[in-house]
């Protein structure tokens, strides 16, 4: 799969298309904080392209504003980087430095990733906004990322298939089909939410698998180090409460 593949996926209007190229000297004079930040931005990053730019008048779909956050237009973007770039830290530095929501794809020699991040104003300067969490990343060249996966998940990114009450609500159903495709790497099978009630359960099912996996891999590694008998026993207990817990959580994605 390609980023082309994608972006066409997405179905975008010609008038969202921007499909400019953004110098190296913005990401690092808006979104390095640290000296190694800009190493890592100048060393790096092949190229960043600005695809398009979703505004209300383009897509037909009104802005959102509340107390902690405006949605006044989306920005989709396409990141190169070269094979030695640290890809995670260079994806989250982007996303901090567009002060809209983006929707970024990445490719890195073979590989290829979707991620978005809601962002909000920062408490303590109106002006400025700031990543609510930690970017939402999927890879899509993972074995995982079978054809009977791929073609439904890029079927509903169309624009046309999101929801389309507000930009809000718009990069909502991305995120909701990233989380859907989270999801169908560990079932097999991808099937997007069934409205926000079922995307929000979902969500919350999918954090509980990857924390209780993270506990279960840390006991694990714990337990293969321990030599008190007793110990390991109690261990081995704890990882099939875990392993249940798990299963009770993947039930309900």
């Amino acid at each position: 799969m390609t980023p082309l593949e994608v972006i066409t996926a997405l179905a975008l209007p010609p008038a969202t298309r921007v499909n400019r190229r953004v110098p190296k000297k913005v990401l690092v004079d808006k979104g390095a904080p640290t000296a190694s930040d800009k190493r890592q931005i100048n060393e790096g990053v092949e190229e960043l392209l600005w695809i398009a730019m979703l505004k209300p008048a383009a897509v037909g779909v009104p802005e959102f504003r509340d107390d902690a956050r405006e949605y006044l237009e989306i920005a989709v973007l396409s990141l190169s980087l070269r094979p030695a770039a640290r890809a995670s830290r260079l994806v989250e530095l982007v996303h901090r430095a567009i002060p809209y929501p983006v929707v970024l794809l990445t490719s890195q020699a073979a590989a290829l990733s979707l991620s978005l991040a809601h962002k909000r104003r920062a408490q303590n300067d109106a002006t400025r906004t700031v990543l609510e969490e930690d970017p939402v990343a999927v890879e899509l060249q993972d074995e995982a990322f079978a054809s009977e996966i791929a073609r439904p998940f890029l079927d509903s990114v169309a624009l046309d298939r999101l929801p389309g009450t507000s930009l809000h609500a718009l990069y909502q159903g991305w995120m909701d089909a990233l989380g859907a495709l989270q999801i169908a790497a560990i079932t097999g099978h991808y099937c997007p939410a069934q409205g926000a009630e079922h995307a929000a359960i979902r969500r919350e099912a999918l954090r509980e698998c990857f924390r209780l996996e993270n506990e279960i891999a840390t006991l694990r590694a714990t337990a293969s180090r321990e030599k008190q008998i007793a110990r390991q026993v109690e261990l081995n207990l704890e990882i099939k409460r875990l392993n249940t817990a798990r299963d009770a959580a993947r039930a309900r994605l």
